[in-house]
């Protein structure tokens, strides 16, 4: 059951994904006071929302500054908290919780975890081996040509993925990370890949352990620069909903949600939150028909994913974290816009092997249906300075995908820092038929 009047929430994370959390639950009539930990310079304005100075890692912080203000729910943004199962220490402190225990984050937190359960549970995904070693490695992409595909299994800020074109890519891909140690902990064993050609897909779940109900599905941008060219990073820009997926509906349920689903009856999946399955789209070349293959599981909101679905979300963000809490999902209506977003980062130039500190941000008039989410932002002295690699999503909102791209990037005319960079053609493939 619903609280019989507004209550605190605290949100846990400090991201655009946690600002676009906070100003959708600030909509909602059962909410009195979010505490945001830490957020950032945009939560830090956003109504009905306080800044907390805590870390994300600060598990007992948390939990104590959640007690001791009566927070009737927590929201847990990043994946790092998650994976190191700061569900399962809050709710053992007796606070309820929207997102997955440890042990279902790890379908995120480590890559050979979910390519098992993806084959045990008869999902599409790519063909792998996995390597504790460098020179097990070596032997495995010297064995097997196809594989093109390094993933670090750990977490590693969405840059532990390498795409390569050859044999020699890849062996460099290796030396970085068995050799360089550039992702610590998290390299310590790899997943090989075959290279795969296709589309990519973000499709988001809001699950309660029982049911699964679909968002929008998305496309994120994860290469640096126009055209998918450059290293990949968090993500440079997203819109939703993507065509592609409404032609692909039945196939994509019937190898992933089906699945899915029927592990959830099996009890052979327990998960509360939002579960995210990247997809790659590949074409036959005779039958022209599209099969989808899962490119890795994440454990919460995708960033930017969120940026760009949440503003499309018409039912109340609150009641929907609430009913996962409780199991019961299949009584609440979930509706959704029939509109049209587009997000586009705004970055440092040097994204991603660098951040933007400490530069002032200038934010002018906005267009109508247009929103900035802040990121890598921080209120210094009543200034607002950049504090990350992205800095900034702005979101536009149409009736359609070419007047939602058109709003994002007149909106991001009104952005400006002194190293300021974003892409720009999110989305404009898929206004030729190429989504």
């Amino acid at each position: 059951m619903l609280p019989e009047k507004p209550v605190e929430v605290m949100v846990v994370g400090g991201g655009g994904r946690e600002h676009a959390i906070c100003l959708k639950l600030s909509e909602s009539s059962h909410v009195n006071t979010i505490f945001c930990a830490p957020g950032n310079g945009g939560t830090a304005t956003c109504p009905k929302v306080q800044n907390v100075d805590l870390r994300v890692d600060d598990f007992n912080g948390i939990a104590k500054f959640a007690t001791d203000k009566e927070v009737a729910l927590l929201v847990i943004g990043p994946d790092n908290p998650l994976a190191d199962g700061i569900v399962d220490y809050l709710q053992a402190a007796g606070l309820r919780v929207f997102g997955p225990k440890k042990e279902a984050a790890r379908l995120e937190s480590s890559k050979s975890f979910a390519k098992d359960f993806m084959v045990k549970n008869g999902i599409p995904t790519a063909r792998y081996f996995v390597a504790d070693s460098h020179r097990q490695a070596i032997e495995l992409v010297e064995e097997h040509d196809y594989l093109r595909v390094v993933k670090v299994d750990g977490l590693a800020l969405g840059k532990g993925v390498f795409v390569c074109k050859d044999k020699q890519e890849v062996l460099h891909a290796l030396k970085k990370i068995f050799r360089e140690h550039r992702f610590g902990k998290s390299g310590q064993r790899v997943v090989l890949e075959e290279k795969l050609v296709g589309q990519e897909l973000s499709l988001l779940m809001f699950c309660d352990g029982r049911r699964l109900v679909l968002m929008p599905a998305s496309q994120d941008h994860k290469r640096r620069y126009d055209g998918d060219r450059g290293p990949n990073t968090g993500g440079m820009g997203v819109y939703a909903p993507v065509d592609l997926y409404s032609r692909c509906r039945s196939v994509i349920h019937e190898q992933l949600v089906k699945p899915l689903q029927k592990a959830l009856d099996a009890r052979s999946l327990d998960f509360k939150g939002v579960l995210f399955a990247g997809l790659l789209m590949v074409r036959n070349e005779k039958s022209r028909e599209y099969k989808p293959y899962v490119l890795e599981f994440n454990a919460r909101f995708g960033d930017p994913e969120t940026q760009a679905i949440l503003p499309l979300l018409r039912t109340d963000l609150f009641e929907i974290f609430w009913a996962c809490t409780e199991g019961r999902l299949t009584g609440l209506n979930v509706e959704w816009s029939s509109e049209s977003s587009c997000c586009v980062i705004a970055c440092a130039k040097n994204y991603p092997d660098g951040s933007s500190q400490g530069q002032v941000i200038d934010i002018g008039s906005l267009p109508n249906d247009t929103i900035v989410y802040h990121a890598g932002t921080k209120l210094r002295e009543g200034n607002l300075v950049s504090a990350g690699g992205r800095v900034l999503g702005v979101t536009g909102i149409g009736s359609n995908l070419s007047e939602a791209i058109d709003k994002a990037y007149e909106g991001i005319q009104s952005v400006s820092f002194s190293d300021m960079d974003y892409r720009k053609d999110i989305g404009r493939r898929a206004l030729v038929g190429c989504p």
